[in-house]
């Protein structure tokens, strides 16, 4: 039975620069280049990487809320029909005719206008910051219903009962009904975004750093919140963050991304225990222990960051990596499944493609 409830294939993200007279592209910003991974349903998938590695790109392009460059984006698509599709896509002489066809019903990056507004009913967002993501002028009332309006699911009275409903369920009531955003703690306006998001009844929903932007007793009390919707609504979540204490707590399976590509993905108890490219490595060393007795290695990364509208030749991480070799500076790696022991390991690093 496949369990895949969305597949991402070659995705890219680039951002034009124009320059000149004329304005003409005279470079991109390789914001998200060629990922490929799979969420099956039902489970919380984790995204870490360093900021500005391209988390929060790559989860909006994933549900429409920015135009991909390329690749494609399958959602709850059975998987006879995902393969077929691969194989046209990496075919040298594909049945053009017959793969538009197929893009046009199945891959949700070609979706525009009727459908691609349908599919925001099932997929949707948490942002980072409540405080930037509610608008200030209007009453938790308005907020939580406007999904119902724009997508004319509900109005009137079953649109106020839905909205009581989902208040109740993120831990508020109709006494909040007539306040405007200001008038709550970081915690109570982050409810208000989750009950936004939740009120279509959908099946994905991205976090975006959800917890943030709050202190740690309240990030404690969001995470359990997460677990609890997710369980009693039968969500599927991809959670973004930098925090990958996080992380560890609330998803099954993690992916680690650096300058806009995926370099690692393991469940996360495999992952944790046993890290295997030198830059999910040099992550967790940072990790801090709240214990002062403990002391921990830390792997220590030379340099910046690249600049994703110049990356470098080869694997991308080579010039910070402290077991860079020849071959990292002249062939791109491939993430490849480097472990057989009943869990998926998949890593990109010349260091294991002997295996």
């Amino acid at each position: 039975m496949d369990d895949t409830l969305i597949e991402v294939v070659k995705l890219r993200k680039y951002y034009s620069i124009l320059g000149g007279v004329f304005k003409r592209k005279v470079a991109d910003v390789q914001a998200v280049d060629d990922v490929n991974l799979c969420i099956p349903k039902g489970k919380c998938f984790g995204l870490v990487g360093e900021s500005g590695c391209g988390k929060t790109t790559l989860g909006k392009t994933i549900i429409r809320l920015l135009e991909p460059t390329a690749g494609s984006i399958f959602f709850d698509v059975p998987s006879d029909i995902r393969e077929e599709m691969k194989k046209l896509l990496n075919s040298p002489n594909p049945d053009l005719r017959k793969l538009r066809k197929l893009r046009k019903e199945y891959d949700i990056a070609t979706f525009k206008r009727r459908k691609l507004k349908r599919l925001r009913r099932v997929m949707q967002i948490v942002y980072q910051d409540p405080s930037l993501s509610l608008n200030p002028r209007m009453l938790v009332k308005d907020t939580v219903s406007e999904p119902l309006k724009v997508q004319r699911l509900a109005k009137g009275r079953e649109s106020r009962e839905r909205v009581l409903q989902i208040l109740q369920i993120v831990g508020l009531t109709d006494k909040h009904l007539y306040r405007y955003p200001h008038e709550f703690s970081g915690g109570q306006r982050q409810r208000i975004a989750i009950a936004r998001a939740i009120i279509t009844n959908p099946r994905f929903v991205i976090l975006d750093e959800p917890t943030s932007s709050v202190d740690v007793s309240v990030r404690a009390e969001l995470l359990k919140e997460f677990q609890r919707l997710q369980k009693e609504l039968d969500l599927t979540y991809l959670f973004i963050s930098h925090d990958l204490s996080v992380v560890e707590c609330i998803a099954d399976t993690v992916a680690v991304m650096y300058l806009g590509k995926i370099v690692e993905i393991a469940e996360t108890r495999e992952l944790f225990r046993s890290p295997l490219h030198p830059y999910t490595s040099a992550l967790f060393s940072s990790i801090p222990i709240p214990d002062p007795d403990v002391k921990r290695k830390r792997v220590l990364l030379k340099g910046e960051v690249p600049s994703p509208v110049n990356p470098p030749i080869g694997c991308r991480f080579h010039p910070r990596c402290p077991k860079a070799m020849d071959i990292c500076r002249k062939e791109e790696p491939r993430l490849l499944n480097i472990q057989s022991k009943g869990e998926q390991h998949l890593v990109a690093c010349h260091l294991f493609t002997g295996r």
